[in-house]
């Protein structure tokens, strides 16, 4: 008699967890497969990632970046080795961001404003083809709105010369040395030869 009160007892309370629980859940929204935040990664070279990614970070929509190397021919590649620029990698940076607060278009916008896309493998003082500017696309769709934004820069009259930034298949991305990332968040008034023209 005992134990059949004990397990009619459990049942009840184990009833009533499951309904508390069911309860708690109703209070609470969740999340669909389509609110689970998506992220787009657009690559990008124009001269010294310092300050490409200095002014990238901060625009609206952006969740993180990251400079490093890509577009070369070797299988590993630091800055020491880039520099020489015989590996043929560019300095470049990753971007990731959130597609419902800006768009591919909107980030490539801004990087045709942030450094002269006419100078071949220049940017300022930098000199050298790890300096080139170049579109790293990873669609085909990234590539026809990588086309129309080049020809919308080109017609904009920001720029007296033709644009020369190529637009090439995506590679490996070799993630620069720490003391690289963020570096003018780390040293302010560090070396820098980006800014927003036309503003």
């Amino acid at each position: 008699m005992a134990k059949t009160n004990l397990l009619t007892m459990a049942l009840f309370w184990g009833i009533v967890a499951v309904a508390a629980d069911s309860s708690a859940l109703k209070g609470k929204a969740m999340k669909t497969p389509d609110q689970v935040q998506k992220k787009e990664t657009a690559i990008l070279a124009g001269g010294c990632f310092w300050g490409m990614e200095d002014i990238l970070r901060k625009a609206p929509g952006v969740l993180s970046t990251r400079v490093g190397y890509t577009g070369g021919h070797t299988d590993q590649a630091t800055y020491n080795d880039v520099k020489t620029g015989r590996t043929g990698h560019a300095e470049a940076i990753e971007v990731v961001f959130d597609p419902s607060q800006t768009s591919y278009s909107a980030i490539l916008e801004l990087f045709f404003k942030m450094h002269d896309p006419t100078t071949l493998n220049r940017q300022g003082n930098d000199i050298g083809s790890q300096y080139r500017s170049a579109i790293f696309v990873l669609s085909d769709e990234q590539r026809k709105t990588a086309e129309v934004a080049k020809i919308k820069a080109g017609a904009s009259g920001l720029w007296k010369k033709p644009i020369v930034t190529e637009i090439v298949a995506a590679g490996p991305f070799f993630e620069a040395e720490s003391y690289h990332q963020d570096y003018l968040e780390k040293n302010p008034g560090g070396y820098n030869c980006h800014y927003i023209r036309g503003q």
